[in-house]
């Protein structure tokens, strides 16, 4: 397989790797959680990390714990994007990027979740995406969910290509142009937060066919494509995912 197919290969998943009651079924009756939902589906989104950090040797048990192809997506700590809003972070980064070096060769993303009220600063967010990529090498996937419209004008935009960083796709759509994914095409990040209720509501089913065949252009077109349902609360991502792997696995696209 060349590497750009393997790069067109969708990865699809969840914000963590709960596995409701209700959905028990789908999956193998032993082993972890991570071990059981990464026996069904390619990947998933630590979000964890955003909120408190992990031992170096607790990402190195994650990854021991998944099949070869599996990959994961780590979610850049909240002290960096909120607290520093992203200055003077040169320590806390290398600190986080050490710790989920742990996973290897199956890190493929780092997200990046800015607060509402951040606007786009030209030189704020070329410094950091620099220090970012002067890290982990121009290969690591880094993607950012921005949340103040002014990161959908053209600087913000130049500024993620320089640096190949891809702007992801929320739904609820924040941004004026955010139903599509945007910056770097190398990568497409879609992340479906649940709507009308965030968190909550599940999604239908012209939703994820929608979803699906945006899949598939995209890796048609040559992007990595990741898509993470975030709507956790009550169970739905799971249900979701499901969902979009049947679509994706079948003829009908």
């Amino acid at each position: 397989m060349t590497e750009s197919s393997k790069a067109a290969e969708p990865r699809y998943g969840t914000a963590g790797w709960s596995i409701p009651r209700a959905s028990t079924e789908a999956f193998p009756a032993h082993g972890s959680h991570l071990e059981r939902y990464a026996s069904l589906f390619p990947a998933v989104e630590i979000n964890s990390s955003f909120h408190r950090p992990h031992k170096r040797a607790t990402y190195e048990r994650w990854a021991a714990s998944t099949p070869p192809d599996f990959r994961f997506s780590v979610k850049i700590p909240k002290d960096i994007s909120h607290g520093r809003k992203l200055v003077d972070a040169h320590d806390a980064l290398a600190t986080f990027l050490d710790q989920a070096g742990g996973l290897g060769s199956k890190l493929e993303v780092l997200l990046l979740q800015l607060p509402p009220s951040f606007a786009f600063d030209a030189a704020t967010a070329t410094s950091f995406f620099e220090m970012v990529r002067g890290r982990v090498g121009p290969d690591l996937g880094l993607a950012c969910e921005p949340r103040h419209a002014s990161w959908a004008g053209d600087g913000a935009t130049a500024a993620m290509l320089a640096q190949h960083v891809a702007r992801v796709a929320a739904d609820p759509v924040l941004l004026p142009d955010g139903a599509e994914p945007g910056g770097w095409s190398g990568l497409r990040y879609h992340r479906l937060h649940g709507a009308p209720r965030i968190y909550y509501s599940p999604y239908d089913a012209e939703r994820l066919e929608l979803l699906a065949r945006s899949i598939v252009a995209e890796g048609a077109a040559g992007s990595r494509c990741w898509s993470i349902f975030d709507n956790t609360a009550s169970g739905a991502a799971t249900t979701d995912t499901l969902s979009l792997q049947r679509l994706l696995r079948s003829d009908a696209l």
